[in-house]
């Protein structure tokens, strides 16, 4: 199908986008990659008079690595967290996440920033940064604020991104010891029906630190305290992965659609968790 009309803004400084979404209000929308935006707005389930473009925008582009700090511009690519050797050895979750995101032409635009911005629950990104412990800035008329990823998202498509503002940065220290990121899919390219992170630390033989999050679970992403938490002290072994994946499944709340009933979607989660617990023990 082809979108109502709109008309089109190519702002270059982010001064210029927040005035555009004032002047406009709830008639103007910002693009990033496009990816979930543009769908939406050809079958009419969106319909966006206003459409501001953030392509030209330098300062939200570029990746920064301070000491063991990392800040991810809102439009970095998915295609640059791969290509980054640098990214690549202080966070390599982040490269072995974004392989696993649709394909090669659909990383080369789609963004960090659209991914984690806009709160769809079947995005890799905004579990991999509540697993990270990330911070994201938002940016709008009244200045900059920082939300904890784990506070951003609300429910499905709702977030605490204000309609004025703009996601401008995600950072995050770097993490350490084994991590994996695990994704079961009907399909290359397709969403996940589950999906997990995880990050943890391996000091004398156990688990030192755990963080895990799960993707499209629930209608936000799902970062289970408790299943860190049932791996912590322990030496990683059978029981204590089943333990983690019954706190995980305690915290979880899928819906049945197209991807399965919920009976498989709960399964599925389980597996993909075990799996990635076991490849992150296996690399710390």
């Amino acid at each position: 199908m082809i979108p109502a009309a709109f008309d089109y803004y190519r702002p270059s400084d982010i001064a210029g986008a927040i005035a555009l979404l004032q002047e406009h209000g709830d008639d103007a929308r910002v693009i990033a990659g496009g990816h979930s935006l543009i769908p939406m707005m050809k079958l009419r389930m969106a319909e966006v008079p206003h459409l501001i473009d953030l392509q030209d925008i330098a300062s939200l582009k570029g990746i920064t690595i301070s000491g063991e700090r990392i800040t991810l511009g809102a439009m970095v690519t998915q295609h640059e967290l791969i290509d980054s050797a640098e990214l690549a050895a202080k966070a390599p979750i982040l490269r072995e996440a974004a392989l696993q995101i649709a394909d090669p032409q659909v990383r080369y635009m789609g963004t960090v920033g659209g991914n984690v911005a806009n709160g769809d629950p079947g995005n890799d990104m905004p579990g991999l940064m509540q697993c990270l412990d990330a911070d994201i800035t938002l940016t709008g008329p009244d200045g900059s604020r920082t939300v904890a990823a784990r506070d951003y998202y609300e429910a499905a498509y709702m977030t605490d991104r204000e309609d004025d503002e703009i996601l401008v940065t995600v950072s995050f220290d770097a993490p350490k010891g084994g991590y994996a990121y695990e994704k079961q899919k009907r399909k290359i390219g397709d969403y996940a029906t589950a999906a997990a992170a995880v990050q943890l630390v391996k000091e004398g033989g156990s688990v030192a630190s755990a963080s895990i999050a799960m993707t499209n679970l629930s209608d936000t992403p799902v970062w289970s305290e408790a299943a860190g938490a049932a791996l912590v002290g322990t030496a990683c072994d059978a029981d204590a992965v089943k333990s983690a994946v019954a706190a995980m499944l305690n915290d979880i709340d899928p819906t049945e659609d197209n991807r399965g009933p919920v009976a498989f979607k709960r399964h599925a989660a389980g597996i993909v968790l075990a799996r990635a617990i076991t490849r992150a023990w296996d690399r710390a």
